[in-house]
């Protein structure tokens, strides 16, 4: 067997997230179908991030592994022939040792958030950003956003379905920069748990919007409903995954 590592992008609009169930496409039924098609077999593909329904990817890591062993660009190339129309795409394909696994060797994952804050709605941005009317006060986001970074218990911000086996996490970057009418939120950890990125989002924009939100009390509660609320999917992008092992 060898083990392929690609990266992809995809547009989350349309697609019920990265695990494949019953309910509809999603990305790696989609990658999954592709490969199939072009050498019999149906892998399982391990992603970085098993991203929610709507959710988008820059450059999401993911591995498999084929007995026929091709050539990875060979691999690369005959994926995206037959993920031709549809909204996911093959960057980047190779062959990696077969100890590496793109979730468990994963040391760091890096997300953005897009706000568009102006008074008209996005025709171009559509799906692809957080529409939010109304003027958002970015020192105040900013300064809670400082709160956030650390180790801390974050309970309040996780969903209810989560089924990680710890609240604690550690967030390594929460930054938040405007260019334009857009607002841009970075976050960075080796984890993160469930909705925990757009949970933190809904609640800064709340604050932005000069609701009485403090992080302190939002921490100390342990409850999701201390918190405000969950950001849409659509402003919402994998970035990339770091390994010890990249250059």
């Amino acid at each position: 067997m060898t083990r392929y590592k690609i990266t992809l992008e995809y547009d989350g609009t349309n697609l019920i997230g990265w695990q494949q169930n019953r309910q509809g496409p999603s990305v790696q039924s989609l990658l999954m179908d592709a490969i199939e098609k072009f050498c019999g077999i149906r892998p399982d593909i391990v992603a970085a991030g098993r991203t929610d329904a709507g959710v988008h990817a820059i450059a999401m890591t993911a591995h498999f592994d084929l007995s026929d062993c091709p050539d990875a660009n060979t691999v690369m190339r005959a994926m995206n022939f037959y993920l031709t129309g549809l909204p996911v795409s093959v960057l980047d394909c190779c062959i990696v040792p077969d100890d590496f696994n793109a979730r468990f060797s994963c040391v760091a994952r890096h997300y953005k958030y897009v706000v568009l804050n102006r008074g008209a709605a996005p025709a171009l941005d559509q799906n692809r950003v957080w529409w939010v009317p109304r003027k958002l006060n970015l020192r105040a986001m900013r300064r809670a956003a400082k709160k956030l970074v650390g180790h801390h218990d974050f309970t309040s911000f996780r969903a209810s379905e989560c089924q990680a086996k710890s609240p604690n996490k550690t967030l390594d970057v929460c930054k938040i920069a405007r260019r334009g009418d857009k607002i841009f939120f970075e976050f960075s950890a080796r984890s993160f748990l469930h909705h925990q990125v757009r949970n933190m989002v809904g609640t800064l924009v709340e604050i932005g919007l000069g609701k009485p939100y403090d992080i302190d009390d939002i921490f100390a509660a342990h409850n999701r409903s201390a918190a405000g609320p969950t950001a849409p999917a659509s402003g919402l992008y994998f970035i990339r995954a770091d390994y010890a092992t990249d250059d």
